[in-house]
């Protein structure tokens, strides 16, 4: 028994590493260029949801005002008329006046999903018929809405859905350790995930037509979910068309100054999938493979053997994710922060997998989750016997 948990631990921090070499592989896919669209290209409303400033905001939100396609709109909307965001987008819209712009403020309809709750608003502004959800952090290159047009011209496509990477939006530890998680974490599994067959829709950037929208009830639909993505994918799937792929990969700012911000935010993440894809979820304790290389050397009592498998363990962690890195055009010229310049140190990976084996631990011990301000109950997304399954929301004191 004394030689059989290490062995254990060893075999877990092995699969774990193939699946990040494999996932690592397949993330190439998501990033070959689409050609120029054509004049007559359809016109695209992006939808902005907006809630309070951020540090890289500005710079976010006004790489939306610099994307080359033909006829785009830009809708930005805050339930608060005085919110801070909405200040940038004025600044941004005085120095960009060609670029069509509307701005929907003030209380918007009751709901547990104040995102959601938002778009509704926002969707009365829209010009265009093709709707492109994008998270205020977003930043995206100017080609970024070819892909997205170019996807959803293909017949069976009801929703277009892009990967996106972490962006570090400071130089704390917290943040380098967050986008980490993003980079080298979630981009292979989702990698992976979706060459099983699996139709994601991540919730980062989400595109879609009115008309199906509209069939499956609009976006009042989802305004009682927290996972509103997850949920958006399925009703759509249910209609008989499928959640494809954008070739495009923005990147998500990464703000966190602290640990206790970042547990807080991955512990959102962690108990929203588990309560959506409990089985899948439960697979992944293999995804901090450092992890159980270390756990296999304390478990031996030091056996040189587990040494030297945590040693061969880091250096094909730090090899994989420098391939990775290359592959996204992260090495060498950074995008917007110098933290994605280069690789992290062989040590952070160690740290970012002992972070994320709490957090997965954690994840069980409760179903609530802490989302601006309020605590909810992490939803399926399904209905039970015609009643959806998750609670009201509590405020925090």
């Amino acid at each position: 028994m004394t030689a059989i948990l290490p062995a254990l631990a060893d075999a877990l921090c092995a699969v774990g590493l193939v699946q990040q070499a494999i996932g690592s592989t397949l993330v190439r896919v998501a990033r070959h260029p689409e050609a120029s669209m054509p004049g007559d290209a359809p016109g695209i409303t992006v939808l902005k949801p907006l809630h309070g400033t951020e540090p890289l905001l500005d710079i976010a939100l006004e790489s939306f005002f610099l994307l080359d396609y033909p006829r785009f709109q830009l809708v930005f909307g805050a339930a608060d008329p005085d919110d801070p965001a909405l200040a940038l987008v004025a600044r941004l819209q005085a120095r960009y006046r060609q670029v069509d712009v509307a701005t929907v403020a003030g209380p918007h309809r009751a709901g547990r999903n104040r995102k959601v709750a938002n778009l509704i608003a926002m969707r009365s502004a829209a010009r265009y018929d093709l709707l492109v959800i994008s998270d205020a952090d977003m930043h995206v290159a100017p080609d970024f809405l070819n892909g997205i047009a170019r996807s959803l011209s293909r017949p069976e496509a009801g929703l277009a859905t892009t990967f996106y990477t972490g962006l570090p939006a400071n130089g704390a530890l917290a943040a380098r350790l967050g986008a980490m998680q993003i980079n080298h974490g979630f981009l292979p599994g989702a990698a992976i995930a979706r060459a099983l067959g699996r139709q994601d829709c991540l919730g980062a950037t989400m595109a879609l037509r009115g008309a199906d929208l509209d069939r499956i009830g609009g976006f009042e639909a989802l305004l009682d979910h927290l996972a509103d993505d997850n949920v958006l994918g399925q009703r759509i799937r249910a209609t008989g068309k499928q959640v494809v792929l954008a070739p495009a990969l923005p990147a998500t700012s990464v703000p966190e100054t602290t640990f206790a911000a970042l547990m807080r935010h991955e512990l959102r993440w962690a108990r929203t999938i588990r309560a959506l894809v409990p089985f899948s979820y439960a697979g992944m304790i293999t995804q901090f493979p450092l992890f159980w290389a270390l756990a296999a050397l304390l478990l031996s009592g030091g056996a040189t053997w587990t040494w030297i498998g945590l040693a061969l363990a880091a250096g094909l962690r730090y090899m994989i994710a420098q391939q990775l890195e290359r592959r996204l055009g992260f090495s060498g010229r950074g995008r917007g922060s110098p933290a994605l310049a280069s690789t992290p140190a062989p040590w952070l990976f160690l740290l970012r997998d002992m972070v994320s084996a709490a957090i997965f631990v954690m994840s069980f011990w409760s179903d609530t989750v802490e989302w601006r301000g309020n605590v909810l109950e992490a939803d399926s997304g399904r209905s039970d016997s015609g009643r959806q399954a998750e609670a009201a929301p509590r405020h925090m004191n």
